[in-house]
C-alpha cells in the first residue's frame, strides 16, 4: 500500500477511535445532565465510529509497528449542549474535509480497499451532524431530544432513525443485522 494511504488510514483510525472514546464520555454526561436520548444518540453514533476505525485497522492488518498519527479531537467536557456541538464541528469537518481528502489520495493512487474504507465511513457520517444539531436544538431548549429507535448497520457504520432498511444503503447488508440503540 503507498505510504500516504496508510498514513491516512492510520489517521482515520486515530480520529474514529478518539471519536468512539469522546461520544461515550459525552453519553455518559448527557445521562447525568438529564437527556436520556441524547445519551442514548451519543452511544449509538459512538458505535458506528468504533465500526469505521475497525474497518479503517482491517485495510491496515499487514502494517506493522507503531506509527505517528494526525487526527482533530476536540477536547474539554462540558454542558451537553457543548459537547453536541464540539461533536458537530467533528462530523462537519469529516465529512466537508477528512474523508473526501483521503478518497481523493486513495483514487489518485489506485488503492481500492482504502478508498472503499473511506467511502462508507464518509456516507455514514453524513448524518451524524444533522442528528446531532436536532438534539442540540432540544437540549438548548431545555428538553431532551424527541427521537425513535436508532439503527446503525455493523457492517458500514449507516445511522438511520425509526426503523433499519430492509437493505443498507451504503454496503447492502441486511436489516436485520441492524443495531437498534
Amino acid at each position: 500500500m503507498h505510504p500516504m494511504t496508510v498514513t491516512n488510514l492510520q489517521s482515520a483510525f486515530a480520529g474514529e477511535s478518539q471519536a468512539h472514546m469522546r461520544y461515550l464520555i459525552f453519553a455518559d454526561k448527557a445521562e447525568k445532565d438529564g437527556f436520556p436520548n441524547v445519551a442514548r444518540l451519543f452511544r449509538a453514533i459512538a458505535w458506528a465510529e468504533q465500526i469505521h476505525a475497525t474497518s479503517h485497522f482491517n485495510m491496515l492488518r499487514d502494517e506493522k509497528g507503531a506509527a505517528q498519527t494526525v487526527a482533530g479531537a476536540g477536547f474539554g467536557l462540558g454542558s451537553t449542549a457543548d459537547n453536541l456541538g464540539t461533536a458537530i464541528e467533528g462530523e462537519d469537518f469529516e465529512v466537508a474535509e477528512m474523508y473526501p481528502a483521503y478518497k481523493a489520495v486513495a483514487e489518485l493512487q489506485e488503492e481500492k480497499r482504502a478508498l472503499h474504507s473511506f467511502d462508507w465511513a464518509w456516507k455514514a457520517e453524513q448524518t451524524h451532524a444533522a442528528l446531532y444539531k436536532e438534539a442540540k436544538k432540544a437540549v438548548e431548549s431545555g428538553k431532551d431530544y424527541d427521537i425513535e429507535a436508532i439503527y446503525i448497520c455493523p457492517r458500514c457504520g449507516h445511522t438511520v432513525v425509526g426503523t433499519a432498511p430492509d437493505r443498507c444503503p451504503i454496503c447492502n447488508a441486511p436489516g436485520e443485522m441492524y443495531k437498534s440503540f
